[in-house]
């Protein structure tokens, strides 16, 4: 009973440390210090400097610790645009914009309906990996693993949710305050502060990167993900660029190989598709599968 009063006991002192340090913050004002707070019940502590290390094994084990788990050993990642609407969404705003009479209005509506094939083809990949992974005995199975935000990402997390598979999503922290979309598997959405620890998390089970069209996050976590694989820091997994003519005109990756910043072979690192189907046969093609 004496142990049972103390775990309840030291249970309300960490939630109430944790809400008295939030209450602060939401009226703006300095949390005083408390020397007698439990160090780990302690968020001014932990939220110092000096306590940086600390924070980053945190976010280093918690997500790693949920995934196993729940069994999650296998992922394939997608990146893509978060601005990249689904078709539905689009065409109400390409009717709104027409009705509006407003030209900006409409040319932006135009090119939100044109990208919003994207988010489609990024639906049906993942409705093939979720299909081939509830197929395979639990040891075998592969997820779907986005950074857990809408467009692009929300996408291919809803893929997975159509079959009825669980789907990871790594969210970050960002001062507009985004929530893991509603497709995210709830007990498999983590939220980072740390990019670096993100970026981390999405390598350590990933057996193939499947890249959509986006914009500098998108381009941050491909180029991580060669310089990996490139320098054998990583295992060597299928890099998918999804769109050729997007990706090709945006990356003039000869012009390394001409200038010598990069060998030919580094050019075979990157595999360039535009369906769903010619995805998953690449990530097929390269493990046999």
């Amino acid at each position: 009973m004496e142990n049972t009063d103390t775990l309840d006991k030291l249970n309300v002192d960490v939630a109430g440390a944790w809400a008295q340090i939030q209450a602060h913050a939401d009226r703006g004002e300095a949390l005083q210090a408390d020397a007698y707070r439990l160090a780990f019940a302690d968020p001014e502590f932990l939220l110092r400097r000096e306590t940086r290390g600390i924070r980053f094994q945190l976010e280093m084990l918690k997500p790693d610790l949920e995934q196993q788990a729940q069994g999650i050993e296998h992922t394939i990642v997608v990146y893509g645009s978060a601005r990249f609407p689904p078709p539905e969404q689009a065409e109400l705003e390409l009717a709104a914009a027409r009705q509006s009479g407003d030209e900006a209005a409409l040319r932006l509506a135009e090119r939100r309906c044109r990208n919003a094939r994207y988010y489609d083809q990024a639906r049906q990949f993942a409705r093939l990996v979720a299909t081939y992974g509830k197929e395979r005995p639990p040891a075998e199975r592969i997820y779907i693993c986005t950074g857990g935000g809408p467009g692009i990402m929300e996408a291919a997390n809803r893929g997975a949710h159509d079959m009825g598979a669980q789907n990871v999503g790594f969210s970050i922290a960002l001062p507009h305050e985004q929530s893991g979309n509603r497709y995210v598997t709830p007990s498999l959405s983590f939220k980072f502060h740390y990019f670096a620890l993100r970026k981390m998390h999405f390598m350590m089970r990933a057996k193939a990167l499947v890249a959509f069209p986006g914009g500098f996050g998108t381009l941050d976590e491909l180029f991580e993900v060669l310089t990996l694989v490139q320098t054998g820091k990583a295992r060597p997994v299928p890099i998918i660029l999804f769109g050729t003519e997007y990706w090709q005109r945006l990356l003039h990756l000869d012009v390394l190989v001409e200038e010598g910043a990069i060998s030919p072979d580094d050019l075979k690192l990157v595999t360039y598709v535009d369906t769903p189907q010619a995805a998953w046969d690449a990530i097929r093609t390269f493990y046999g599968l």
